[in-house]
């Protein structure tokens, strides 16, 4: 194949950069790197960009086949006025509780000093522990996210709130997840504050505001659209990249079924089993390092419900349930409640029950409405099912393989399983790697 140089993101002077992924890292990470004058080609398999941001119109009805929400971080809503996205915006009520679902009820989680004092969520001995962890030891790297909860602030607070909310992000067990990788932030911020109680007591008390949630009309996918579009002459969608190869000039050379672009970096931002078969002959050991990490399938039901028919106050960003209960559902999304939609999303799988995706979809269907509609008393429907081979990285103790990726200098990976997740985390490592690739 023919070696071509690549397209310029902006009239800018070498170093160029291949960007491996139209999702939202990929695309962020053009438009940030089109800002400091950097080339910059993004390469995308799909026909669409977004990555794991996938919205689809089902009988009019718009379903979210990966986020449900972001944050309307001071990233994000940079982004926003510069593809002039404003007037598609739809911002949720920021008094909206995440619930949990424990013995049986739904109970608003408790996310300020007024709120912990009283919730029934968790009993007096239960919130008398939490207010002891400044007294116990740091945590350690080494044991679970699930020890280092229980040990810092009991096992009813594990049960009823923290395992639950912290679990459901990554459909995982905190228990199989190691904190150095889970918790790595936590455990920064414990340090620095000598206490993770003290440290969301000043927050708190600081007054810092989180940021709304967010959708588009036409949903998530919006974003990385818009993005596209933004930067259409570098963006090379339906062009999957099939290696990455260290030329005889020191650059590297991003093969598709179109020829072959040499780039002097290169950012991979594909999954990790697709980002091992990129880079195999580049760097066989940590490809198969790359291979050994895990991710939690993940079933994704949309259903039709009216809460407004239920037994529970239908305002909410939606709930998780506790591990006590006997559901095989994880939570739901209440986008109806959010942004004005038709439908609520439950998720099942996970770590805890990847043994439901050997189901059918009907079987699906039918549990996560049984559940819903136990759960809010609301008659419930079901609109559509959706599975994720790959839904969420697990951090289980797989993650160790990291210490054994190395990559040449000049290829680096900017994903959700070397980094945070989600939208806002991803966009915010863009900003960062763009910068770094400017030289700044």
């Amino acid at each position: 194949m023919s070696e071509r140089a690549p397209m310029s993101a902006g009239g800018g002077s070498e170093p160029s950069v291949g960007v491996v992924g139209g999702g939202i890292t990929g695309l962020a990470l053009a438009h940030y790197l089109d800002r400091e004058g950097v080339e910059a080609v993004v390469f995308e398999a799909a026909p669409d960009p977004g990555g794991a941001i996938r919205s689809e119109r089902v009988d009019g009805r718009v379903i979210e086949w990966g986020p449900q929400r972001i944050r309307r971080t001071d990233r994000i809503d940079d982004l926003i006025e510069a593809l002039g996205l404003d007037d598609e915006v739809r911002t949720a009520d920021p008094d909206l509780p995440v619930c949990v679902y424990a013995d049986g009820d739904l109970h608003a989680a408790p996310f300020s000093i007024a709120a912990f004092g009283e919730t029934d969520l968790l009993s007096a001995e239960a919130k008398r522990e939490v207010l002891a962890e400044p007294f116990t030891d740091p945590g350690d790297p080494e044991e679970s996210a699930g020890e280092l909860f229980v040990r810092k602030f009991g096992a009813e607070t594990y049960q009823n709130l923290l395992g639950p909310l912290f679990g459901g992000i990554y459909g995982s067990d905190p228990d199989a997840m190691p904190a150095r990788y889970a918790l790595s932030g936590l455990l920064k911020l414990e340090a620095r504050h000598d206490s993770l109680l003290k440290a969301a007591i000043a927050r708190t008390a600081g007054g810092r505001a989180t940021p709304p949630a967010i959708s588009f009309d036409d949903g998530l996918q919006r974003l990385p659209e818009a993005l596209a579009a933004a930067h259409d002459e570098v963006v090379r969608l339906d062009t999957p990249v099939t290696a990455v190869r260290e030329t005889d000039g020191g650059r590297y050379a991003v093969e598709t079924p179109e020829g072959t672009t040499a780039f002097d970096e290169v950012v991979v931002t594909t999954p990790a089993d697709l980002t091992a078969d990129l880079v195999a002959d580049l760097a066989p050991a940590s490809a198969d390092a790359l291979r050994e990490l895990r991710y939690n399938r993940l079933g994704m039901v949309a259903l039709e419900a009216d809460l407004a028919d239920g037994d529970v106050d239908p305002d909410a960003l939606g709930y998780q349930v506790g591990f006590g209960e006997d559901l095989r559902t994880l939570g739901a999304s209440w986008n109806a409640s959010m942004f004005d939609r038709e439908v609520v999303t439950a998720f099942l799988g996970g770590m805890h029950d990847p043994e439901i995706l050997d189901e059918s979809d009907e079987t699906l269907g039918e549990i996560a409405a049984a559940e819903f509609e136990q759960v809010t008393g609301a008659p419930t429907e079901v609109v559509e099912v959706h599975r994720h081979r790959r839904g969420f990285p697990a951090y289980d103790d797989s993650w160790t393989a990291l210490d054994r990726v190395e990559l040449p200098e000049g290829v680096r990976l900017a994903t959700n399983y070397t980094d945070r997740m989600g939208v806002p985390s991803r966009v915010r490592e863009a900003a960062s790697l763009a910068a770094e690739l400017a030289g700044e």
